[in-house]
């Protein structure tokens, strides 16, 4: 698949990581102990008007405005003239995340915590809850530790379940509403601190703040990565560089190589790739003067050759591109559909001359065969005839009239594959080699099987292959167009074009470690 390259990798294992990242953030702010939080806020702080010469009780009724049934000082029982009073609506709840008890409250004094109301006194005081709370009431007596004394109120020792809480209606008498309040206290592993003003009776937030912006911060990366996957990717592919490439040699690989060429030209602006297919061995001519031409600059030049080239200059590196299956044709009108290994070698080595000894027609065999440097060829003689000897000599340069009338073999050579295919289709009885391509052979030639298995380069039992080298002259520099070009072809999109000819770029799991290591 496209996508599936290294970068696309990285992206979604990164994407993976950053939803895990979160999933654990938020179990851990959910599950795990964490500090222990009091927070308190003021809801309301607003003056009052009072009637004159009424008594404050200064008693607490849970649920009800009982400190308001009378108003007054605490020497004679009547409201000063003059004298301002105000509510004030304290809430004080559990913002950590476990439950918070009595014991957890530190300090020697019986309160758990002290309120402060800079600038007014105390004159009553009323709890309120919201409902299903009404016990934390019970907990609002002198005997738990309240109590108060000019600006200061003293608060019992209140358990509070995670995000339980209770509120206070304080009513004071002088100063001016708006003056600063503020509650002390200590906690075990924890802190009491002023809380964000919500509105009244809002519950407490699912997650603390900052796990709020490390969750947003991830799940904008995610979305991020997940757009630069699913994308079109506009990025110039892996390997992409400019300038001027020739790419020579095997003919067998031109097709695949010529499809590269024109993918890469498409997807890298400024690059121009020029294919000559000569054949290996004069691709490797090419490749060697032009690197002695250079006199110390790298020839942006890049030859392939069907199996290593024999006798490659010392200053030439190759790298295994892909596996090459090759095939046996005949004319189409011989009813052969398969030969053994040991027939093949009889046929080329002049054993055999006619198709008659092989149960054919009575019909003499013309060997058609490429020239000398041909990688073809040398994978012929490599693979097919085991004996280390080349094969016999041009006997009918025509393919039609031997040169002499006491050589039984008849025998001819053509340059390339198309003009060995032709010869074969236009000879009775003729029989050559060529590599199997996707396009279609023509009607007159037929392919055939080798020892029954079918030309594939992805059977490994079938003998008749080549691992298809490019050679450089020298190591290309990282950023010139031989070093792109090859990174397209033999790790990026380059190997489309590969596989569309029926090969196999080594890269695949099927080569099956058959292309063998980068020599030289």
């Amino acid at each position: 698949m496209d996508w599936f390259s290294a970068e696309n990798v990285v992206a979604i294992g990164t994407a993976v990581l950053g939803v895990g990242a979160s999933i654990v953030l938020l179990w851990y702010e959910r599950r795990v102990p964490r500090r222990r939080h009091l927070g308190y806020r003021v809801q309301v702080d607003m003056p009052i008007r009072a009637r004159a010469g009424t008594v404050a009780t200064g008693r607490v009724t849970p649920g009800g405005l009982g400190l308001l049934d009378g108003l007054g000082d605490d020497g004679d029982g009547r409201t000063p003239q003059g004298s301002a009073l105000s509510l004030v609506l304290l809430r004080v709840e559990n913002d950590g995340a476990e439950f918070l008890d009595s014991s957890h409250y530190t300090g020697h004094e019986l309160h758990g915590l002290t309120a402060e109301f800079t600038g007014r006194r105390v004159r009553g005081l009323d709890v309120t809850q919201r409902p299903g709370s009404e016990h934390l009431a019970t907990h609002f007596t002198p005997g738990a530790g309240l109590a108060w004394s000019g600006g200061t109120l003293k608060i019992p020792r209140v358990p509070l379940g995670r995000g339980e809480y209770y509120k206070l209606l304080v009513l004071l008498d002088g100063g001016t509403p708006g003056d600063p309040v503020t509650v002390h206290g200590g906690l075990l592993e924890g802190r009491v601190t002023p809380n964000r003003a919500l509105s009244p009776d809002d519950t407490p937030p699912l997650l603390s703040r900052w796990a709020w912006v490390i969750i947003s911060a991830l799940t904008a990366f995610v979305c991020v990565l997940a757009t630069l996957i699913l994308l079109p990717d506009e990025r110039l592919p892996i390997g992409c560089a400019t300038g001027h490439l020739t790419l020579t040699g095997s003919t067998a690989f031109a097709p695949a190589v010529q499809g590269a060429a024109r993918a890469y030209e498409k997807e890298c602006p400024g690059a121009e790739v020029e294919v000559v297919a000569a054949g290996s061995g004069e691709g490797i001519e090419t490749l060697t003067e032009r690197g002695l031409a250079a006199e110390g600059r790298f020839p942006s030049v890049i030859a392939f050759s069907d199996g290593p080239a024999i006798d490659a200059p010392p200053r030439l590196r190759r790298r295994p591109v892909a596996l090459t299956a090759f095939t046996l044709v005949v004319n189409a009108k011989l009813p052969r559909r398969d030969l053994s290994t040991s027939r093949i070698r009889e046929i080329f080595l002049g054993t055999v001359t006619n198709w008659r000894a092989l149960g054919g027609p009575d019909l003499p065999i013309t060997v058609v065969s490429r020239t000398s440097g041909s990688g073809t060829r040398a994978t012929f003689e490599h693979t097919l005839l085991h004996k280390g000897e080349g094969e016999p000599a041009v006997t009918a340069p025509d393919c039609r009239t031997r040169t002499s009338p006491r050589v039984a073999l008849l025998r001819c050579e053509r340059p390339s594959t198309d003009a060995l295919l032709r010869t074969v289709a236009a000879t009775p009885g003729a029989i050559g080699y060529a590599e199997r391509r996707t396009d279609t052979l023509p009607r007159e030639v037929r392919a055939l099987t080798i020892g029954g298995t079918a030309p594939t380069a992805r059977t490994p039992d079938y003998p008749f292959t080549a691992v298809e080298y490019a050679y450089t002259y020298g190591t290309p520099p990282e950023t010139s167009p031989a070093a792109g070009f090859l990174d397209y072809l033999t790790r990026g999109p380059g190997t489309n074009a590969i596989l569309r000819q029926r090969q196999l770029p080594c890269v695949e799991p099927e080569s099956g470690g058959r292309c063998g290591a980068p020599a030289r």
